[in-house]
């Protein structure tokens, strides 16, 4: 595909990011032409509802009713797909595609955690591309980044803050001091979560971004099941306010490392240090980093989401398309990606944040502390408010370095113990 003939595409999908790529296409369509060095036109469009007014103009576009004849027609070349979902016309769609030899970009996400290797697999057998820039951190271009500005580096970490709906609430906790619930009210209202958003809250939407991250980072195989999750459901404004006091700021963090220890793939709330560049990443921003032995700290920030910057990252990917510059889709073949064992995340070592809501008597204090002591587990501090919780007082501790197996193991001894009022909730701390 070179010379002027226009990269002609299929666009399947028409919410707020498949608007925007419409939107992006017709506002800087000579920009565009000159760095792809030919037009990109949108030929044919699909969705579910043909009636829907999605503020942009449709009428020179042809609709299509059956998505997957966009797979076989001859005047398209390359298929954008931006319904989401991990299986259903998605995945059939992406199989279809590739498996005619057409290129495929995706801002899927939950299809590339689960089926990316199939699908790699797939685009490298046609000799096509699958691009996919979009599916993590919306216009940050940090697939771009890791695939290709550093791939001479062995990344030993990957982490981030990569779901702007968790961190728009918990900076708005930090700020207003408000409850969780009421500020998932407002980040509903405004759009930033869903009606159901147990899908961002509960961590799901990041682990299968960082699932993604990992595979590119390190060279392994994509493998979400492995990835532990826990979500801020369960964050108070007592712990944004506790963490606030010690220096730190609670994010919603996912990271990746790769040792002899296997793939550890995590996504937790944890405590971040003022002083790093995560703690300052506020509202709905997503920021990745990434350490590399030669290149050092690398450092994305920007919007994760909305219809300008994903779609900008969509067609960042169509510029690809038409110049023909794409490689293996996770940054070498299937073939070559390592197959790495689940690492054993007690055996890691660091800090933790623990609070404990308890009854407000005497002896409580000793025996949480008799507890950590037969686990192995040695206090930095202890912090003891008043009754300001209906279901009684609490407790935070910061242990010194230790396994996180002695944290668990501590919690299996209180387990049971009629001193505790409620579930204790752990946030480890960023090194």
């Amino acid at each position: 595909m070179s010379g002027e003939r226009p990269l002609r595409l299929g666009l399947v999908g028409l919410g707020t990011v498949g608007g925007g790529v419409i939107r992006l296409l017709q506002t800087n369509e000579a920009l565009i032409t000159r760095r792809a060095g030919r037009p990109i036109e949108v030929v044919a469009i699909s969705a579910r509802d043909r009636t829907k007014d999605r503020g942009v103009d449709l009428s020179r576009f042809e609709w299509v009713d059956d998505m997957m004849a966009l797979a076989t027609r001859d005047d398209i070349d390359v298929v954008v797909e931006l319904i989401g979902g991990a299986d259903g016309p998605a995945l059939t769609l992406a199989r279809a595609v590739l498996g005619a030899g057409k290129p495929f970009v995706t801002a899927n996400k939950a299809m590339l955690a689960h089926h990316g290797l199939g699908l790699a697999g797939l685009a490298e057998k046609a000799g096509v591309a699958l691009k996919y820039e979009a599916a993590v951190a919306g216009g940050i271009p940090v697939i771009k980044g890791l695939r290709e500005g550093a791939a001479a580096n062995e990344i030993s970490r990957v982490y981030g803050i990569l779901n702007g709906t968790c961190n728009y609430i918990l900076t708005t906790m930090e700020r207003t001091g408000r409850s969780f619930g009421d500020v998932l009210r407002d980040a509903q209202d405004l759009g930033y979560a869903e009606a159901d958003p147990s899908f961002d809250i509960d961590g799901v939407d990041a682990a299968h971004k960082l699932s993604i991250l990992a595979s590119l980072a390190f060279g392994t195989e994509l493998n979400f099941a492995d990835v532990d999750i826990t979500g801020i459901r369960h964050v108070i404004a007592a712990d944004i306010a506790e963490a606030a006091a010690l220096g730190f700021r609670v994010r919603l963090v996912g990271m990746a490392e790769n040792s002899a220890n296997g793939l550890f793939q995590r996504v937790h709330p944890m405590l971040v240090p003022v002083n790093h560049p995560l703690s300052h990443v506020d509202g709905a921003l997503n920021a990745v980093v990434a350490d590399g032995n030669f290149v050092g700290r690398l450092f994305f920030q920007g919007a994760g989401a909305g219809d300008g910057p994903t779609a900008s990252a969509v067609v960042a990917d169509l510029i690809d398309v038409a110049r023909d510059e794409y490689g293996d889709p996770f940054a070498m073949p299937v073939s070559s990606l390592a197959r790495q064992p689940k690492a054993d995340a007690g055996k890691r070592i660091g800090r933790s944040y623990v609070r404990f809501t308890v009854q407000d008597r005497p002896g409580v204090l000793a025996e949480i502390a008799t507890a950590m002591r037969d686990a192995g587990v040695s206090i930095e501090s202890l912090i003891q408010r008043g009754a300001s919780q209906e279901d009684g007082v609490l407790v935070v501790i910061v242990t010194h370095a230790s396994a996180e197996s002695c944290v668990i193991d501590t919690l299996a001894r209180l387990s049971g113990s009629e001193s505790l009022t409620g579930a204790p909730m752990v946030m480890h701390i960023l090194d």
